[in-house]
């Protein structure tokens, strides 16, 4: 079995053309230890097999801990409903997962077919996890305000619960190719925010109205379909979804321990999924 690094070395050795230089924007070719561009800027792979491509520093409150909590969320069914319907709109596809965390949504979507797939994110946490993911993706480092991706790389993006930079997504999709965007409605998580909010009305609700409609201005015939079921968190799992989000930032640890002495078994799943075609 190959060592991490030899797996990313092997995936951008075959697909040294998807990659751009971040810092001057010229094509990559490969090298003995990663990428580099004609200007002579490198990126080289690192011991768990990913690239490292920002070019500023760019602090994420994302911990290692909330990944591995959401990790263990996913993998407990908490979002099956939403992986089958996206894997339903998939063939045989070049991906890429924007925001991708931990990995677990895209390692969901490669388990029954083979697709050329990349995962990115700011939070290195994220993407080390992801790293120990069981498939083929390759896993970097990276800017969403500077894809270090060329031109037309990929027929998908996936922009799943994170944000968007529309300008460069259409930049990289293939003509025709396009973009799945999956936004929370206003009840996602509302009996989380309920726990951890019980006294604060404005932080129980909100809308991404505004969100949709940048969507729908950028993409004016999207297709746009909704998802709401409720899941039964495992007993193991209670501790998880209070852990999961960022909803639970400011949240005092006091206030997380009363909420297990009576905790949520169930926890409602409320979702905008849109559908834009690059022209």
């Amino acid at each position: 079995m190959l060592k991490k690094i030899d797996r990313g070395k092997q995936f951008i050795a075959a697909h040294t053309t998807m990659f751009r230089c971040p810092l001057c924007h010229a094509e990559m070719t490969s090298s003995d230890t990663g990428i580099i561009c004609e200007n002579q800027h490198r990126f080289d792979v690192s011991k768990k097999g990913t690239l490292y491509f920002m070019t500023r520093q760019i602090k994420s409150e994302y911990s290692a801990a909330m990944f591995q909590a959401r990790q263990r969320m996913i993998k407990s069914g908490m979002y099956q409903p939403l992986i089958q319907k996206i894997n339903e709109m998939l063939k045989g596809e070049t991906l890429l997962d924007v925001g991708c965390g931990e990995g677990s949504f895209l390692n969901a979507l490669l388990q029954e077919k083979t697709r050329t797939a990349v995962g990115f994110d700011i939070a290195k946490e994220g993407v080390y996890l992801a790293t120990d993911q069981p498939n083929e993706a390759f896993w970097c480092v990276a800017d969403l305000t500077n894809l270090p991706f060329a031109q037309h790389s990929f027929s998908t993006i996936l922009n799943i619960f994170s944000p968007s930079n529309y300008q460069e997504f259409q930049r990289v999709l293939m003509p025709g190719g396009r973009l799945i965007k999956v936004v929370p409605r206003a009840n996602y998580l509302k009996e989380l925010r309920a726990a951890f909010y019980p006294d604060d009305v404005s932080k129980q609700n909100y809308t991404n109205e505004k969100v949709v409609a940048k969507f729908r201005e950028v993409f004016p015939t999207a297709e746009h379909s909704e998802i709401t079921y409720e899941f039964a968190i495992p007993k193991e799992r209670q501790e998880d979804i209070l852990e999961m989000s960022p909803l639970e930032w400011g949240v005092s640890a006091e206030t997380k321990e009363e909420i297990l002495k009576n905790p949520i078994d169930k926890i409602t799943i409320d979702l905008d999924v849109l559908i834009g075609e690059n022209s």
